[in-house]
């Protein structure tokens, strides 16, 4: 069973659902029915967007969007509630990690976390952080954010701390994707470093094609156990074969990606995400179905 989801409330390229507390709540009540014991805020904020008004992204930037809800506080209450584990999702600049100014993200990250936690730390549903920068390879700056945020969230909180990677392949890459042994070697230094660092890893599971999934998953599984790292499966909802982005995935490729995930071990099925491609109150007609 797919046992935790991702929250997706400010995304790169998935529409708003510009949902209330009310239909949140409904969405906890269908996660609930359907098992979900895990609810992942995939990140506090992004760029000039955030999930609670906040003093510290404020003093960042002077064109923060406001935000008519406090999601962090009404998705630890949800989360309360309904009898499910979150995981608070970092903030992303959108911009300092990925031009190689790796330690104002790391700088940014702490005072964000620091906020976060003097205002909801103490919420009994807080259970994990969620490392939001996502790596396909290995990079000495991301190891180094990845060492020093670590570091300092488990001084706030000492709770595991999950990533969510992805594989550079065939399907989001075409001819820049890397091979199976580059992936596997890539890997193995990655774990080496994050090694006593991380402790959750949930590979994203749609950018290969399917034929060459259970290799990956397999792969995925033997490094991270080599490395003492639990090892998840994020099992992608959404569907990459087709020419937009993203409708729903079908029935038979989601079923197909769950048994390949459940052969090669992997201790829980997580999805991006529920909410939009699985959700009866979905915007897309077809999540209701699946």
């Amino acid at each position: 069973m797919i046992t935790g989801t991702f929250l997706d409330e400010i995304t790169h390229d998935i529409p708003a659902q510009n949902w209330g507390e009310a239909e949140w709540e409904q969405d906890f009540v269908h996660m609930k029915s359907v098992g979900i014991d895990t609810v992942i805020l995939i990140r506090v904020g992004y760029k000039n967007m955030i999930t609670y008004k906040s003093k510290v992204l404020s003093k960042h930037s002077s064109t923060v969007l406001p935000s008519h809800i406090d999601l962090v506080n009404l998705f630890l209450d949800l989360a309360e509630k309904y009898d499910m584990n979150f995981y608070f999702g970092t903030y992303d600049s959108g911009e300092h990690w990925q031009t190689g100014n790796y330690q104002k993200e790391v700088d940014i990250n702490r005072e964000i976390c620091d906020e976060v936690m003097e205002k909801y730390g103490r919420k009994p549903a807080f259970k994990g952080w969620y490392i939001t920068h996502e790596i396909n390879t290995f990079n000495d700056g991301m190891m180094e954010v990845y060492d020093k945020l670590s570091t300092h969230l488990k001084t706030l909180k000492k709770i595991p701390i999950l990533m969510s990677p992805y594989i550079k392949g065939i399907k989001q890459f075409g001819n820049d994707a890397i091979s199976f042994t580059e992936h596997e070697n890539e890997w193995s230094k990655v774990f080496s470093s994050l090694k006593g660092i991380v402790d959750i890893v949930a590979f994203q599971d749609g950018q290969v094609d399917f034929r060459d999934l259970p290799a990956y998953l397999k792969v995925n599984k033997e490094l991270a156990t080599k490395n003492k790292i639990e090892c998840w499966s994020n099992i992608e909802t959404f569907d990459r074969d087709m020419p937009i982005k993203f409708p729903p995935i079908d029935i038979s490729k989601l079923l197909y990606k769950v048994e390949r995930a459940q052969d090669s071990g992997v201790e829980k099925l997580i999805t991006f995400e529920f909410s939009h491609f699985m959700s009866p109150q979905s915007i897309y007609p077809a999540a209701h179905q699946l």
